[in-house]
């Protein structure tokens, strides 16, 4: 719950920043990062497991890769670098984003009701915030989440975000516009305005998990193992193969890749191994921690095996909430400002974050499978 505050707070106050933002200025380095260790071992007994791959998931082999930022990679960020090899042992993951379709079958079966559904308790939001943060009326504590104002006009700064984000009260997973709105018709999109709590919830419905980051880059990569886009290397190719924002972000947007906002899954080419939407369209959720000096804590020279990422988070913009790892950039992506359609783009995304651009794909591990 407590994004849902923190995040309207700042676009109805210009509180602090949103997490959501994809803002390219460089963080300087403020506290200490976590220990570099390796996270996990081997399991080498899942070498001798047979199963089939379930309905709507692909195989991602066991390898080693160059996780984090490429040399090549004009857009890279400093808390992608430095690059650093990891192995990661084979897993199954969706092909695509849950769609509206699943979550609403994830509802019918278990009657589940969403963070972007609950009533907003302030004395518990407040904990979270800077002391002295003053309380919003009443008629603006309802439940409802994030959307992006397709009318932002007269941007005045890059850094104030609130001019194009807004709090909708009555957004939802159902109603992703608003109260107006609803999916109808739209089975095949991405399930959005999903909380952290939300997707774990799925997931232990569906007995999957979320991927770590190290996963999600692995399955990003497909058969590379140190591509700086889920395609190739030429930035080029972009509008053929993602959803992202083109034009002058946030005020036009031209869609020469056919999407104005959202699209339906499986809009765009699969990569190498079969996966969707590995860059645009959404972001996308994993397990670890966000923490902006995290890479810099790495051995570069050392191989780690099915890392886990920080064991604490740490964003400047947000040091009063936890926040978690998301990849891969959404509809909002663009050069000028956000360009995260790369493998190794990593934005942070508080607990019960919720927006119009978030979703989540799942996995699973034969063990995971062989124990239902």
């Amino acid at each position: 719950m407590n994004f849902k505050i923190k995040a309207f707070l700042s676009v109805i106050l210009t509180a602090s920043t949103l997490i959501i933002s994809c803002n390219k200025k460089k963080i300087s380095k403020e506290v200490s990062v976590t220990k570099k260790e390796p996270v996990l071992k081997e399991v080498n007994a899942s070498k001798s497991l047979e199963l089939n791959t379930p309905k709507g998931m692909v195989w991602v082999n066991k390898k080693s890769f160059l996780m984090g930022a490429k040399k090549e990679d004009r857009f890279a960020m400093p808390r992608e670098k430095p690059a650093h090899k990891v192995t990661v042992d084979g897993f199954f993951i969706d092909e695509h984003e849950v769609t509206n379709l699943q979550f609403k079958k994830f509802v019918a079966a278990t009657n589940y009701v969403t963070v972007a559904e609950k009533p907003i308790n302030w004395d518990e939001i407040k904990k979270t915030l800077p002391e002295g943060t003053p309380k919003p009326a009443d008629s603006i504590l309802q439940p409802g989440s994030l959307i992006f104002n397709k009318h932002a006009k007269g941007v005045v700064s890059m850094a104030n975000y609130g001019q194009w984000w807004k709090w909708k009260i009555g957004a939802d997973w159902k109603h992703p516009e608003g109260p107006e709105s609803s999916i109808e018709g739209k089975d095949n999109f991405p399930v959005v305005h999903i909380g952290r709590e939300d997707a774990l919830a799925y997931c232990k419905w569906a007995n999957r998990r979320l991927p770590t980051e190290a996963e999600w880059e692995s399955a990003a990569q497909g058969k590379f193992e140190d591509n700086i886009y889920t395609w190739g290397n030429k930035y080029e190719d972009l509008n053929n193969n993602a959803n992202t924002w083109q034009g002058k972000f946030p005020t036009e947007n031209i869609s020469e890749d056919r999407f104005e906002y959202i699209s339906p899954i499986k809009s765009y080419p699969a990569n190498n191994i079969g996966l969707y939407d590995m860059a645009g369209n959404v972001w996308e959720m994993t397990a670890d921690l966000f923490n902006v000096n995290y890479y810099e804590s790495l051995d570069v020279n050392v191989l780690y095996k099915n890392p886990k990422g920080a064991t604490k988070s740490y964003t400047p913009a947000n040091p009063y909430q936890t926040e978690y790892v998301i990849k891969g950039g959404s509809f909002l992506c663009h050069e000028s400002y956000c360009a995260s359609f790369r493998i190794s783009a990593r934005m942070g995304m508080e607990p019960n974050s919720g927006s119009d651009h978030i979703g989540f794909r799942t996995v699973a591990t034969k063990e995971m499978l062989l124990k239902k």
